[in-house]
């Protein structure tokens, strides 16, 4: 398999597996799936969520941080639902569970990329301002997770449901799609985008 999967911190995988363990967070999430699951539920694919903080014109290059992991959970084989993690002053802690169409898209993005050569890291890339998810696949398989800034050699898949204009589940090399994302965003006479206001 191409992609190597970095681990997760093991307070992360922790906090998920307590929240899995406790009626009341399952009870009180906003997902009927994780509510009628019959088997036990499972967190697996752990991956880094790196945000882009600040896309903008003229050759300033993109801002990147790490927001958080996600684990797809698993019920009978099946991403059912996500759960999100963040990290806090007392190190990584539970955040939320969700589903939704982003859940399928991971997945399948994740399967098409395991045919990709050379080897990736897997992670996902957060674009607020174009309300965009895409897996990013890093270059380097053996990079600390946990930092790292877009490289040329990078991938970057959009997942659907994409900005109008941009197509999902293709990859992209990061300076086309980055392109592409500059010309969506129509920055105004203000600060650039992710600049503090």
């Amino acid at each position: 398999m191409p992609l190597h999967v970095p681990p997760a911190p093991a307070p992360a995988l922790r906090s998920v597996l307590a929240a899995l363990g406790s009626p009341t967070a399952v009870r009180e999430a906003r997902t009927p799936a994780l509510r009628s699951a019959q088997a036990p539920l499972s967190p697996e694919l752990p991956l880094p969520v790196h945000v882009l903080d600040r896309i903008g014109p003229g050759g300033v290059a993109p801002a990147t941080r790490l927001a958080g992991w996600r684990f797809l959970i698993r019920d009978s084989g099946r991403a059912v639902a996500a759960a999100d993690t963040m990290l806090t002053p007392d190190g990584w802690a539970f955040s939320h569970f969700f589903e939704g169409p982003y859940v399928p898209a991971t997945e399948l993005a994740l399967r098409q990329a395991e045919t990709v050569t050379p080897h990736y890291q897997p992670r996902l890339l957060s674009v607020p301002a174009l309300y965009m998810l895409a897996l990013w696949l890093h270059a380097d398989p053996e990079a600390d997770a946990s930092g790292g800034s877009l490289a040329p050699a990078d991938l970057l898949v959009p997942l659907a449901p994409a900005p109008p204009g941009i197509a999902a589940h293709r990859a992209h090399r990061v300076t086309d799609l980055l392109s592409l994302m500059t010309r969506r965003i129509t920055p105004g006479p203000g600060p650039l985008l992710g600049s503090p206001a």
